[in-house]
């Protein structure tokens, strides 16, 4: 099995990537701007937020903004300037429309437009009123009384448990965990370690026992959604809150049982988890698609052992040979999706295992689209070589130190950080270096022997001006001399500066100068509105750090002076525009220009034609090779 692993991994970088876009590709062209197949009415529906995260983790792993401008295409269907969602309605108190939130809170978090944010907090206001049972699990839907479904767990517990981290508000997580533990108490039989589908607190329905209130069977997807469930919230879970582990604890046990019943031949997962050799039983593709993901990401985040990788991939495999097929017309198709499957209602479904197998299965369901789009994105991030592995880069938040005013009102750092999603952050370039298996963290005290003992790779950008703080941190010599102090034994620098007006630069050159770089506090590459090719910079064939990358985008850089041991990486028209310095066992990288926030990694604004996101990748390999002699 880790011969499989192996040669899996060695596939994924190529495969995955061109897999998972070809996916978009059909759906794209099939769906249109409001995510529905062609014929029918376009409603607000759980569906379009499943594929709509697929896309999300294939525009973080690329870079590429039509992923991004199809998500944000395909809300603004529905979403009103006031926050209004069309054909939504909370008195219907069902639990899928929750799930679109997650999409909703990813937009107000990129754009800082408001309606997003509104339309997430009237989803909010559902989950507030949402009716419960005694014991205060969410109802799945009004018209289900006293019924919680596993399928209900992932439609809320995700977007609720971003929410809360967004509003600080830690007494919510002690909710989220309450829906999880509730779930797996009623749900887990003890023997197989299997969920059933539902749970029914009154015992009125038809289909529950009369002394567990439990439905009759373990279905596929039910516990994918589940699975999916607990790793997106537990993303979100402040590290020391208790709810934290008992979810970590759940999420092992099911993997405990996720693995013992994948099919050995195939690696997939049957339809009804538990009867791979009854009648009429089949291997379906979204249950296998969503266990592949959970699996992947519980292992990418270290919720799971790393020998769940071994079961993904062989899941993974299972679902590129028996479900993926080529699209006459371009892109891929996925075949062998359930289309439904419920409990109760009318006509009515009693969850007998000759209930699951009746109901159709189709090509492209949305719900395995989007299950298939996620799990590749994870197989893709876990074929990345680990080139970061035991490297940790921190960002420099004392001399940029800039706050604004946050959701719920209070204070908090902001500009050129790691967690901030909006043009001025770093958090695409954050996921570079994650998914190379380098952590991240964060300076904000001054620099000193002590506070750089424990960084592979500094990156210091934009030092303050008093227009930016009011009381800014300049560099000092004693700051300058640690940092060179840390280069000289094996650290690494970073310098992303800024041109003259935007940046604090006379001080700061009390550092850079100790490496040969000086900033002549100047500016270049003037851009004109949307005349990108004004900033427009073509890196010849050969450069050392950039050899994948022939055409980038910066403006307004202030152009570098060099003395020994700076060496010029790349210039333009007589000008110094990157530098870099071997100094004792470190090395030392310069930029007059903040350059790698999100604006101009995203893919939102610039043309196609530049290719800053893989300068960014370029980079930050050529880093981590610097980087291994501290």
């Amino acid at each position: 099995m880790k011969k499989l692993l192996h040669t899996l991994l060695l596939l994924l970088p190529v495969a995955v990537s061109a897999q998972s876009a070809k996916m978009a590709e059909t759906m794209i062209r099939i769906w249109g701007d409001s995510l529905q197949l062609a014929g029918r009415h376009a409603h607000w529906t759980y569906d379009q937020g499943v594929v709509l995260e697929g896309f999300t983790g294939l525009w973080k792993n690329t870079g590429d903004g039509k992923y991004f401008r199809f998500i944000q295409k395909g809300l603004d269907h529905y979403i009103e300037k006031d926050g209004s969602i069309r054909t939504y309605k909370s008195e219907d108190y069902n639990i899928d429309n929750i799930k679109n939130g997650r999409s909703l809170l990813m937009l107000y978090k990129v754009t800082n437009e408001e309606k997003y944010k509104l339309a997430a907090d009237k989803l909010k206001a559902q989950l507030d009123k949402q009716p419960r049972t005694k014991e205060g699990g969410f109802w799945h839907k009004k018209r289900y009384p006293y019924q919680m479904w596993l399928d209900g767990l992932y439609m809320a517990e995700p977007f609720y448990a971003e929410y809360a981290a967004m509003h600080h508000d830690e007494a919510a997580f002690k909710d989220i965990t309450r829906q999880f533990v509730l779930m797996e108490q009623h749900s887990r039989d003890d023997k197989t370690g299997l969920l059933y589908h539902g749970y029914d607190e009154s015992r009125a329905q038809r289909w529950s026992d009369k002394n567990t209130g439990r439905s009759p069977n373990f279905w596929g997807r039910a516990m994918g959604w589940y699975g999916m469930a607990l790793v997106d919230a537990l993303e979100y879970y402040p590290a020391a809150h208790p709810g934290r582990d008992s979810l970590l604890k759940i999420l092992n046990r099911m993997a405990v049982a996720v693995k013992k019943y994948q099919d050995p031949s195939s690696g997939c997962w049957y339809q009804v988890l538990d009867k791979a050799s009854a009648k009429g039983n089949y291997l379906e593709a979204s249950a296998t698609c969503m266990f592949v993901y959970t699996l992947a990401k519980g292992v990418r985040l270290g919720y799971l052992p790393a020998t769940y990788n071994t079961v993904a991939a062989k899941g993974y495999e299972g679902i590129m040979k028996r479900f993926i097929r080529t699209a006459p017309e371009g892109g891929v198709n996925l075949e062998g999706t359930v289309s439904v499957a419920g409990l109760g209602g009318d006509p009515y479904r009693d969850g007998s295992y000759a209930y699951y197998l009746s109901e159709k299965v189709v090509t492209n369901d949305p719900k395995g689209v989007g299950a298939y789009m996620m799990a590749a994105n994870e197989m893709e991030q876990a074929a990345i070589p680990k080139t970061g592995k035991n490297i940790t880069v921190t960002i420099d938040n004392f001399f940029n130190n800039e706050f604004r005013k946050g959701i719920t009102g209070q204070q908090e750092s902001w500009h050129y950080v790691w967690n901030e999603n909006d043009n001025g952050g770093f958090s695409l370039w954050g996921h570079i270096f994650h998914n190379r298996g380098a952590v991240t963290t964060t300076l904000t005290e001054a620099p000193t022997a002590a506070s750089l003992a424990k960084s592979n790779i500094l990156i210091m950008v934009d030092p303050d001006t008093e227009k930016e703080t009011v009381k800014p941190n300049y560099m000092t010599e004693a700051h300058a001399t640690a940092i060179a102090n840390w280069v000289k034994q094996g650290g690494v620098l970073v310098v992303l500066q800024n041109d003259a007006g935007n940046s604090e630069i006379k001080t700061f050159n009390t550092l850079t100068d100790k490496f040969g770089i000086h900033f002549k506090e100047d500016s270049r590459n003037h851009v004109e509105g949307k005349q990108w090719e004004q900033g427009a910079l073509f890196i010849p064939a050969g450069n050392s750090v950039f050899a994948n990358t022939k055409k980038i985008y910066i403006k307004e850089i202030s152009t570098l002076e060099l003395k020994q041991p700076a060496k010029a990486l790349y210039t333009d028209k007589g000008d110094v525009i990157m530098a870099t310095a071997k100094v004792g066992k470190g090395a030392v990288f310069a930029v007059g220009d903040p350059w790698f926030y999100n604006e101009y990694l995203d893919g939102r604004r610039l043309p196609e034609s530049f290719e800053n996101y893989q300068a960014a990748t370029d980079l930050t390999e050529w880093l981590f090779k610097q980087a291994s002699h501290k």
